[in-house]
């Protein structure tokens, strides 16, 4: 009789080593972000496992003596219900391509297949609506695109938009919609739709959960504390998604990014998208702005705003910002 229940990762080390063993035998790799996992038992011996960060389902493994004994039902099941308990209406899962059909028949549908990764949803919004939506967007053939996190928006953004209209038809302004950051997703999209109002060839757009968000790129929000490998796979990923799944239905023909000269994942990104895109996207990318010899960024921004220091705020943010700042009292 098998049993199963949660796994507490962080607090039991000899449950921790089997779960271990169990998902590297299987060639993943330890290091992604997971905050609720479960565990099937043949008496105190590990058998089955699967996780979830939010409402993204990861590291499903059964052992490989076990695979014919409907393991993965239970597991994916549970986890389906937990990510419903935790108030979401859609779930993810990375899973293996030879898993396609197991994961259709729970109602799981693809969103991309990349090397060796099938990238699967279920619920609502799903991809298809994000699609729709994006392509009203859609105006002219030879059109650029920007993602950013503008956290919060900053006269560097600004410089590297306005340098990106001035040679596309149409620019579009993604910006993320994970809330992981100092400032809301509504907060951020308020603030580069207010900034960049003045730009007739720019839209701003969400980017959902299918651009640089935990479920295909979580690596990006843990920065330097990311392991190298997995960072390096995912803002692979990331980049397939956006050439395949985003870019053909703007018509989008170039990506513009900054230069990065500050955050690791952030130029293993940059490095990404060069080797993803060639040759059917172009790659731009754009040095910072630097103002009285000082690179803009948002890091430092978020420590003037710590530290109260309205002249360098001033000095760095389009008078749009510095206003929303003022009127929500973050300074």
């Amino acid at each position: 009789m098998y049993t199963l229940k949660r796994i507490w990762l962080q607090k039991d080390p000899e449950v921790f080593l089997q779960w271990q063993k169990l998902i590297t035998r299987t060639g993943l790799a330890v290091g992604e972000e997971v905050a609720y996992t479960v565990g099937i038992f043949d008496q105190q011996t590990l058998i089955a496992t699967a996780s979830c960060y939010a409402n993204i389902i990861k590291y499903v493994v059964v052992c490989e003596k076990k695979r014919s004994e409907q393991l993965l039902t239970q597991l994916i099941s549970h986890l389906s219900d937990h990510i419903k308990d935790e108030g979401y209406t859609k779930s993810f899962v990375y899973t293996a391509p030879k898993n396609r059909l197991f994961f259709e028949s729970l109602g799981f549908r693809e969103v991309l297949a990349a090397q060796d990764i099938l990238f699967m949803e279920q619920g609502v919004p799903s991809y298809e609506s994000y699609a729709q939506q994006l392509q009203r967007q859609r105006i002219g053939q030879n059109n650029g695109a920007i993602v950013m996190n503008a956290n919060p928006f900053t006269k560097g953004h600004l410089y590297l938009v306005e340098t990106a209209a001035s040679q596309k038809e149409q620019v579009y302004v993604f910006v993320l919609s994970e809330d992981r950051s100092q400032f809301s997703a509504s907060e951020r999209l308020r603030m580069v739709t207010e900034g960049l109002a003045h730009l007739s060839n720019v839209t701003v757009l969400p980017t959902n959960n299918y651009l640089v968000s935990s479920a295909v790129f979580p690596s990006y929000f843990l920065k330097e504390q990311a392991p190298e490998a997995i960072a390096k796979k995912q803002a692979a990923f990331d980049a397939t998604l956006f050439k395949e799944k985003i870019a053909p239905l703007l018509a989008i023909t170039t990506r513009f990014v900054g230069s990065e000269p500050y955050s690791l994942v952030t130029q293993l990104y940059n490095e990404a998208m060069a080797a993803v895109f060639s040759p059917e996207l172009e790659l731009i990318v754009i040095d910072r702005l630097k103002i009285n010899q000082s690179t803009v960024s948002a890091t430092k921004v978020r420590k003037a705003i710590a530290e109260k220091d309205l002249l360098s705020l001033q000095q760095f943010l389009p008078e749009t910002t510095f206003s929303f700042l003022m009127q929500h009292n973050y300074i």
